[in-house]
Protein backbone atom coordinates (compact mmCIF):
# COMPACT_ATOMS: atom_id res chain seq x y z
CA UNK A 1 0.00 0.00 0.00
CA UNK A 2 1.50 3.39 -1.30
CA UNK A 3 1.52 6.30 1.46
CA UNK A 4 -1.79 7.26 2.66
CA UNK A 5 -2.51 10.91 2.68
CA UNK A 6 -6.04 10.91 4.23
CA UNK A 7 -4.37 9.82 7.04
CA UNK A 8 -3.73 12.91 7.95
CA UNK A 9 -5.79 14.27 11.44
CA UNK A 10 -5.81 10.82 12.63
CA UNK A 11 -4.91 10.39 16.45
CA UNK A 12 -3.53 7.83 18.52
CA UNK A 13 -2.65 6.78 21.95
CA UNK A 14 -2.35 7.38 25.33
CA UNK A 15 0.97 5.42 25.05
CA UNK A 16 2.27 5.30 28.43
CA UNK A 17 6.66 5.47 28.34
CA UNK A 18 8.81 5.51 31.85
CA UNK A 19 11.94 5.85 32.42
CA UNK A 20 14.62 5.89 35.00
CA UNK A 21 17.96 7.86 36.44
CA UNK A 22 20.09 5.63 34.17
CA UNK A 23 17.89 6.12 31.21
CA UNK A 24 18.11 9.16 31.84
CA UNK A 25 22.21 8.78 32.42
CA UNK A 26 22.35 7.14 29.46
CA UNK A 27 21.00 9.30 27.67
CA UNK A 28 23.07 12.03 28.21
CA UNK A 29 26.69 10.06 27.88
CA UNK A 30 25.06 9.07 24.30
CA UNK A 31 24.67 12.65 23.13
CA UNK A 32 27.99 13.61 24.31
CA UNK A 33 28.29 14.67 27.79
CA UNK A 34 30.89 13.96 30.25
CA UNK A 35 32.99 14.88 32.99
CA UNK A 36 32.40 18.27 33.34
CA UNK A 37 28.55 17.80 32.98
CA UNK A 38 28.27 15.69 35.72
CA UNK A 39 24.88 16.91 36.85
CA UNK A 40 23.60 15.14 33.80
CA UNK A 41 26.40 12.33 33.19
CA UNK A 42 26.51 10.81 37.32
CA UNK A 43 23.57 10.98 40.24
CA UNK A 44 25.70 10.38 43.16
CA UNK A 45 28.16 13.41 42.90
CA UNK A 46 28.01 15.20 46.26
CA UNK A 47 25.80 19.11 46.03
CA UNK A 48 25.14 17.83 42.55
CA UNK A 49 21.61 16.62 42.10
CA UNK A 50 20.78 14.64 38.90
CA UNK A 51 19.61 16.40 36.11
CA UNK A 52 17.93 15.67 32.68
CA UNK A 53 18.98 17.06 29.34
CA UNK A 54 15.94 18.98 27.74
CA UNK A 55 16.67 17.19 24.47
CA UNK A 56 15.79 13.74 25.88
CA UNK A 57 11.96 14.94 25.06
CA UNK A 58 12.99 13.06 21.71
CA UNK A 59 13.39 9.74 23.38
CA UNK A 60 10.32 10.08 25.89
CA UNK A 61 7.75 11.81 23.75
CA UNK A 62 6.10 11.43 20.25
CA UNK A 63 4.39 8.49 20.79
CA UNK A 64 0.61 8.34 19.94
CA UNK A 65 1.18 8.93 16.47
CA UNK A 66 -0.61 6.49 14.31
CA UNK A 67 2.00 6.13 11.57
CA UNK A 68 0.35 2.70 10.86
CA UNK A 69 -2.38 4.69 9.27
CA UNK A 70 0.23 6.61 6.45
CA UNK A 71 0.82 3.10 4.47
CA UNK A 72 3.99 0.95 3.53
CA UNK A 73 7.62 2.35 2.84
CA UNK A 74 10.82 1.35 2.70
CA UNK A 75 12.41 2.19 5.86
CA UNK A 76 15.98 2.25 4.75
CA UNK A 77 14.92 5.37 2.84
CA UNK A 78 13.22 7.45 5.80
CA UNK A 79 15.26 9.96 6.87
CA UNK A 80 14.49 12.48 10.17
CA UNK A 81 13.66 16.17 8.55
CA UNK A 82 13.12 18.39 10.94
CA UNK A 83 12.08 18.33 15.18
CA UNK A 84 10.53 20.05 17.38
CA UNK A 85 10.12 19.94 21.46
CA UNK A 86 8.36 22.21 23.59
CA UNK A 87 9.86 21.64 27.80
CA UNK A 88 6.32 22.91 29.65
CA UNK A 89 8.24 21.51 33.13
CA UNK A 90 11.45 20.46 34.08
CA UNK A 91 11.94 16.51 32.60
CA UNK A 92 12.40 14.73 36.83
CA UNK A 93 15.44 12.08 36.61
CA UNK A 94 12.37 9.31 36.78
CA UNK A 95 9.17 9.08 35.90
CA UNK A 96 5.87 8.24 33.57
CA UNK A 97 4.20 9.72 30.97
CA UNK A 98 1.30 9.35 28.98
CA UNK A 99 1.51 10.49 25.28
CA UNK A 100 -1.32 11.28 22.13
CA UNK A 101 -0.43 11.71 19.25
CA UNK A 102 -1.73 12.71 15.83
CA UNK A 103 -0.66 13.25 12.01
CA UNK A 104 -0.52 16.84 11.45
CA UNK A 105 0.35 16.94 7.55
CA UNK A 106 1.14 15.16 4.58
CA UNK A 107 3.58 16.33 2.04
CA UNK A 108 3.98 15.54 -1.84
CA UNK A 109 8.02 16.97 -2.25
CA UNK A 110 7.64 15.13 -5.88
CA UNK A 111 10.17 12.81 -5.09
CA UNK A 112 9.82 12.30 -1.54
CA UNK A 113 7.06 12.54 1.03
CA UNK A 114 7.39 14.48 4.55
CA UNK A 115 5.40 13.27 7.48
CA UNK A 116 4.86 15.82 10.10
CA UNK A 117 3.10 14.25 13.56
CA UNK A 118 2.66 15.87 16.89
CA UNK A 119 2.64 14.19 20.55
CA UNK A 120 1.74 15.75 23.87
CA UNK A 121 2.69 14.00 26.78
CA UNK A 122 1.23 14.57 30.66
CA UNK A 123 3.35 13.72 33.51
CA UNK A 124 1.47 10.87 35.37
CA UNK A 125 2.67 11.74 38.58
CA UNK A 126 1.59 15.55 38.67
CA UNK A 127 -1.50 15.24 36.08
CA UNK A 128 0.20 18.25 34.33
CA UNK A 129 1.39 18.68 30.29
CA UNK A 130 5.39 17.68 30.14
CA UNK A 131 6.60 18.63 26.99
CA UNK A 132 5.54 18.52 23.04
CA UNK A 133 7.17 17.49 20.11
CA UNK A 134 6.85 18.15 16.77
CA UNK A 135 8.81 15.66 13.95
CA UNK A 136 9.06 15.84 10.20
CA UNK A 137 9.53 12.19 8.48
CA UNK A 138 11.45 12.25 5.09
CA UNK A 139 10.49 9.41 3.07
CA UNK A 140 12.62 9.18 -0.11
CA UNK A 141 10.73 7.94 -3.30
CA UNK A 142 7.15 8.30 -1.77
CA UNK A 143 5.73 11.18 -3.32
CA UNK A 144 4.51 12.37 -6.23
CA UNK A 145 0.57 11.49 -5.89
CA UNK A 146 0.18 15.43 -6.59
CA UNK A 147 -0.21 16.81 -3.15
CA UNK A 148 -0.05 20.00 -1.70
CA UNK A 149 4.09 20.32 -1.24
CA UNK A 150 3.64 21.94 2.39
CA UNK A 151 5.39 25.46 3.55
CA UNK A 152 8.33 26.97 1.80
CA UNK A 153 9.10 29.64 4.94
CA UNK A 154 13.10 30.02 5.47
CA UNK A 155 14.67 31.77 8.22
CA UNK A 156 17.59 34.45 7.30
CA UNK A 157 20.06 34.42 9.39
CA UNK A 158 21.74 37.58 10.73
CA UNK A 159 25.01 38.43 8.55
CA UNK A 160 27.22 39.82 11.87
CA UNK A 161 29.17 36.90 13.92
CA UNK A 162 27.29 34.47 16.78
CA UNK A 163 26.69 35.86 19.42
CA UNK A 164 27.77 32.04 21.29
CA UNK A 165 29.81 29.51 19.56
CA UNK A 166 30.67 26.02 21.13
CA UNK A 167 32.34 23.06 19.32
CA UNK A 168 31.76 19.59 20.03
CA UNK A 169 34.10 16.17 18.65
CA UNK A 170 31.86 13.06 18.28
CA UNK A 171 33.41 9.53 18.52
CA UNK A 172 33.70 7.35 16.63
CA UNK A 173 31.45 4.77 17.89
CA UNK A 174 29.08 7.84 19.01
CA UNK A 175 26.21 5.86 17.33
CA UNK A 176 26.65 2.65 19.54
CA UNK A 177 25.93 4.65 22.24
CA UNK A 178 23.28 6.11 21.52
CA UNK A 179 21.53 3.63 19.72
CA UNK A 180 21.13 1.94 23.39
CA UNK A 181 18.54 5.08 23.95
CA UNK A 182 15.86 2.99 21.93
CA UNK A 183 16.83 3.77 18.04
CA UNK A 184 18.38 0.52 16.71
CA UNK A 185 18.11 1.09 12.91
CA UNK A 186 20.95 -0.49 11.33
CA UNK A 187 21.19 2.69 9.20
CA UNK A 188 23.51 3.83 12.31
CA UNK A 189 25.34 0.84 12.93
CA UNK A 190 25.41 -2.08 10.25
CA UNK A 191 27.51 -1.17 7.15
CA UNK A 192 25.54 -3.42 4.76
CA UNK A 193 22.35 -1.70 5.58
CA UNK A 194 24.07 2.09 5.54
CA UNK A 195 25.06 0.95 1.96
CA UNK A 196 21.35 -0.11 0.86
CA UNK A 197 20.07 2.88 2.04
CA UNK A 198 23.44 4.88 -0.29
CA UNK A 199 25.92 5.68 2.25
CA UNK A 200 29.14 4.36 2.52
CA UNK A 201 29.02 4.32 5.96
CA UNK A 202 26.67 4.25 9.00
CA UNK A 203 25.67 7.95 9.69
CA UNK A 204 25.06 9.37 13.35
CA UNK A 205 21.40 9.47 14.74
CA UNK A 206 19.85 12.49 13.25
CA UNK A 207 18.45 13.16 17.01
CA UNK A 208 22.10 12.64 18.46
CA UNK A 209 23.23 15.60 16.53
CA UNK A 210 20.48 16.97 17.69
CA UNK A 211 20.78 16.14 21.56
CA UNK A 212 24.51 17.65 20.84
CA UNK A 213 23.17 20.88 19.44
CA UNK A 214 21.16 21.03 22.61
CA UNK A 215 23.81 20.63 24.58
CA UNK A 216 25.44 24.07 23.35
CA UNK A 217 22.11 26.10 23.10
CA UNK A 218 21.32 24.66 26.77
CA UNK A 219 25.00 25.72 28.30
CA UNK A 220 25.83 28.87 25.99
CA UNK A 221 22.12 30.08 26.41
CA UNK A 222 21.00 28.96 29.77
CA UNK A 223 23.78 28.83 32.30
CA UNK A 224 23.26 24.90 31.85
CA UNK A 225 19.94 25.16 33.71
CA UNK A 226 17.03 23.08 32.02
CA UNK A 227 14.54 24.70 34.02
CA UNK A 228 15.58 27.69 31.78
CA UNK A 229 15.37 25.88 28.48
CA UNK A 230 11.65 26.42 26.76
CA UNK A 231 12.08 25.31 23.21
CA UNK A 232 14.11 24.06 20.03
CA UNK A 233 13.23 23.41 16.80
CA UNK A 234 15.72 22.29 13.34
CA UNK A 235 16.02 21.19 10.98
CA UNK A 236 18.35 17.85 9.78
CA UNK A 237 20.35 19.03 6.38
CA UNK A 238 22.79 17.01 6.19
CA UNK A 239 24.15 13.25 7.58
CA UNK A 240 26.92 13.48 10.44
CA UNK A 241 29.46 10.70 10.13
CA UNK A 242 30.49 9.41 13.91
CA UNK A 243 34.11 11.13 14.64
CA UNK A 244 32.93 14.66 13.03
CA UNK A 245 33.33 17.71 14.70
CA UNK A 246 30.06 19.81 15.51
CA UNK A 247 30.14 23.67 15.63
CA UNK A 248 27.04 25.44 17.09
CA UNK A 249 26.38 28.87 16.32
CA UNK A 250 23.98 31.42 17.95
CA UNK A 251 22.41 34.57 17.30
CA UNK A 252 20.65 35.80 20.44
CA UNK A 253 17.75 38.44 20.46
CA UNK A 254 16.26 38.99 23.43
CA UNK A 255 14.98 35.63 24.89
CA UNK A 256 15.25 33.82 21.17
CA UNK A 257 18.27 32.37 19.49
CA UNK A 258 18.51 31.33 15.50
CA UNK A 259 20.73 28.46 15.65
CA UNK A 260 22.49 25.88 13.55
CA UNK A 261 25.26 23.75 13.60
CA UNK A 262 28.18 23.08 11.10
CA UNK A 263 30.67 20.04 10.75
CA UNK A 264 34.27 20.33 10.48
CA UNK A 265 34.40 21.48 6.81
CA UNK A 266 31.82 24.16 7.36
CA UNK A 267 29.28 22.30 6.00
CA UNK A 268 25.48 22.71 7.72
CA UNK A 269 24.32 19.65 9.18
CA UNK A 270 21.38 21.54 11.02
CA UNK A 271 19.84 24.23 9.83
CA UNK A 272 17.01 26.88 10.52
CA UNK A 273 17.11 26.61 14.23
CA UNK A 274 15.47 29.01 16.86
CA UNK A 275 15.10 28.09 20.38
CA UNK A 276 13.56 29.87 23.42
CA UNK A 277 14.57 30.22 26.84
CA UNK A 278 14.55 32.51 30.52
Amino acid sequence: MPINPDAVGATGGPVTRSWTSKDALLYAVGVGAGLDELQFTTENTKNTPQKVLPTMAVILGGGGAPMDKIGDFNRANMLHGEQGIELLDEIPAEGKIESTGKIAAIWDKGNAAVVETISESINVDTGKALLRTRSMLFLRGEGGWGGDRGPSEKIDFPETAPSHQITYRTRDDQALTYRLSGDRNPLHSDPAFAQLGGFQEPILHGLCTYGFTGRGLLHSLCNGDPSRFKSMNARFSKPVIPGDELTISMWVDGNEALFRTTNQNNEVVIDQGICSFS
